[in-house]
């Protein structure tokens, strides 16, 4: 650490400030994790710390999901404290939700990277469509569905957090919407998903990677770095209540295309990963 040069030092510095505060505006705004923003800014860092690359990327994905859980928290309270959150409907989700992740961390364990960014791409490209060209009558129901569908909705979200080491934010918005909830509540509720799909994440690559203590770097467990939360959680955190009323201040409709919009550029940053 010592021989590294004073600029990188202030570029990963100035990395570390700037994506802590998109990661909270994100949550605040869109309900997601922002863990296409965290990744990469961990990822710099630990190189120039010096981690093994054969569990680099590991080591970001369970920070940035430990980074997720003060950010998504505080979004969660703040959309909450805007309205009456219908908050129910994450507790109903829960279990099924619970089931998805353990699936998708087995599966994950075993599959190439490659299935899964494509996989969030096709995803991510189909959410971002329905959010800049759908309309009203793009629906499913004018009401959330019954216990059995909404326990496959959980499941799916649940697997795909764990499998993408993202929020579900934008999986469980997409569904909520498509029965007919408003954007801002939904986005709210997505957020509250993200606390516990974030913290349930983080005891996960805890564990996970607890064999493999000997190359992380001081104060970490397993896969979460210690100092990596310390760094970024704050700034991230601290945003998020300023993208909740942001989000809030806007009109419905333009809130849905940013929010394609969002969508759709992370879904052709893993796209061009995948070429």
């Amino acid at each position: 650490m010592l021989g590294v040069p004073l600029g990188e030092l202030a570029v990963l510095a100035a990395a570390i400030v700037i994506g802590g505060a998109i990661t909270g505006l994100l949550a605040g705004l869109f309900g997601v994790g922002g863990g296409a923003v965290i990744v990469p800014v961990l990822y710099e860092i630990f190189r120039v710390l010096g981690v093994p690359e054969e569990v680099r990327m590991q080591l970001c994905v369970g920070t940035s999901l430990a980074v997720i859980v003060p950010t998504s928290l505080r979004s969660f309270l703040a959309h909450r404290a805007k309205g009456n959150l219908p908050i129910e409907i994450i507790w109903r989700w829960a279990p099924s939700i619970i089931a998805g992740l353990v699936a998708g961390g087995v599966i994950a364990a075993f599959a190439p990277s490659w299935a899964f960014k494509l996989a969030f791409v096709v995803v991510t490209s189909l959410i971002a469509i329905r959010m800049l060209f759908g309309n009203e009558n793009w629906r499913l129901g004018d009401t959330l569905p019954g216990p059995a569908l909404m326990a496959v909705y959980g499941f799916i979200i649940g697997f795909y957090s764990a499998v993408m080491g993202v929020g579900g934010g934008s999986v469980s918005t997409l569904v909520l919407m498509l029965y007919g909830t408003a954007i801002h509540v939904a986005v709210g509720i997505s957020a509250g998903i993200g606390v516990l799909i974030s913290i349930l994440g983080t005891v996960g690559f805890m564990i996970a990677g607890w064999p493999q203590q000997a190359l992380m770097p001081p104060l970490s467990i397993g896969y979460v770095s210690l100092i990596g939360l310390a760094l970024m959680a704050p700034i991230a955190a601290a945003i998020a209540p300023f993208g909740a009323r942001l989000a809030h201040s806007m009109p419905k409709r333009r809130l849905e295309i940013t929010f394609g919009l969002f969508l759709l550029a992370v879904a052709i940053r893993f796209l061009i990963s995948l070429l």
